[in-house]
């Protein structure tokens, strides 16, 4: 029976129980005789090995199993009994005082905050909103042009977008460095694949031409051995290729999917692509906006264990991540802390949103989430097929629940806050992550 509870901590707690010591043994000798049945050694039969054998080997493994699942009934007990809302596991010790025939232990756990929901009636949101017009569709088909540019030996001087070939050796007072010396370098000038200064010194060269020059490192350079460093550069340009941009026709359009060549069908075609990504951009955006709102008109303490399971839990996520492009982990250390901070925000609007979720009953409805899963189909090839894709895991349609969830919760916030719009630029949102 549970004999304290008492708070150590805002969100803390700890409870001394104990149970009853005949009880215990009781379990342990069932559950010898019960492995005593299936247990095999040298020199018996299964199910004849004599029981003084079976507990000398595992009357340690039984005791421990019983005296866990006593814990642990009596544990579930008290928290229903108190009602007690328990965030993470708890660190259960055991306790030398102790009444006659009794095993004492005792309980440390964090339990849930309670959360009372702010009044928002007075809090403003700025909503970004951006119409698709001509502009916008003439400037995502400038992008794909880009995309396919093509490029061509050119008697001129490399000017931005030019595509250059380099040779280039870096010195540190004299000596080469690591990654300061390549041949036959590539890159497009402008694009930023190098450090913008030394791109600059390349704009007016003309091909054969040579050319040295300091450059100083930021302080903030990837190679510490290298940062806020100046070193000296010698640079030969051996090749310029200008851009060349596809024409907007028939061949064009038929690269990007329009069968028939017809450029009024991609851009058509464009005008759609580009509303659905404009209007996924701008909700993430308000999303974020509503998040912020939520954690600023909100304070309270958040239980460390679950912020602990949530950084473990980012930590293989930017491993795994590693690992999806080719990079070997093993050398690679990458530590839960550096992603607490991270972890006690997502943890913090986690228990927001349950909270306005259960308050304001913002549940997902299946229609929303049918209407959720046709929506994302409609980007693919055959959308048919992805939503069969999706109703074929319950796993999938959870993660889309999720989503629904939020939505719902940043909808709520919408009605009952002053939202002013404002129209934001196409390149910026597009631009943005």
């Amino acid at each position: 029976m549970a004999q304290s509870t008492s708070t150590t901590h805002s969100l803390e707690r700890t409870i001394n129980m104990s149970v009853v010591a005949a009880d215990v043994e009781k379990d342990v000798a069932a559950r010898l005789v019960k492995m005593a049945r299936t247990i095999k050694m040298p020199g018996f039969r299964p199910g004849k090995v004599p029981m003084k054998l079976v507990q000398q080997q595992f009357a340690a493994q039984a005791r421990s199993e019983a005296f866990t699942e006593a814990v642990q009934m009596q544990f579930g007990n008290v928290v229903r009994e108190q009602k007690l809302r328990v965030a993470g596991n708890p660190r259960i010790e055991p306790l030398e005082s102790a009444e006659p025939g009794q095993v004492a232990f005792t309980a440390t756990f964090q339990v849930y905050p309670d959360i009372e929901l702010a009044d928002l009636s007075d809090a403003t949101l700025e909503q970004a909103v951006l119409p698709v017009g001509d502009s916008e569709v003439e400037k995502t088909i400038e992008v794909l042009r880009k995309q396919r540019v093509t490029y061509s030996l050119a008697d001129k001087k490399a000017a931005k977008e030019d595509r250059l070939t380099i040779d280039f050796r870096g010195t540190q007072e004299g000596v080469p460095f690591d990654g300061g010396v390549a041949e036959d370098f590539p890159l497009v000038l402008g694009a930023g694949s190098l450090l913008p200064e030394f791109e600059a010194s390349l704009e007016g060269m003309a091909q054969g031409e040579s050319k040295s020059f300091p450059l100083t490192f930021p302080d903030d350079y990837q190679a510490k051995d290298l940062a806020g460093k100046t070193v000296q550069f010698e640079v030969t340009l051996k090749a310029v290729e200008a851009p060349q941009l596809p024409a907007i026709d028939e061949e064009f359009a038929r690269s990007l999917g329009v069968p028939s060549g017809d450029v009024s069908l991609l851009k058509a075609d464009v005008r759609t692509n580009l509303e659905r990504e404009v209007k996924k951009r701008l909700h993430a955006r308000v999303k974020n906006e509503v998040m912020n709102l939520l954690l600023e008109k909100h304070t309270f303490d958040v239980p460390t264990s679950l912020c602990e399971q949530e950084s473990h839990r980012l930590a293989e996520e930017a491993l795994s991540n590693l690992a999806s492009r080719g990079m070997n982990v093993k050398d690679i250390p990458v530590e839960p802390t550096w992603f607490l901070a991270q972890a006690e925000r997502r943890v913090r609007l986690g228990l927001l949103v349950a909270e306005a979720v259960k308050k304001h009953e913002l549940y997902a409805k299946p229609e929303q989430i049918r209407a959720v899963v046709e929506e994302q189909a409609q980007s693919y090839e055959d959308p048919a097929d992805v939503v069969r894709w999706y109703y074929s895991d319950t796993q999938r349609l959870a993660q889309v629940e999720a989503m629904v969830v939020e939505d719902n919760v940043v909808d709520w916030v919408l009605a009952n806050v002053k939202v002013t719009p404002k129209t934001v630029e196409f390149d910026e949102l597009m631009a943005s992550n």
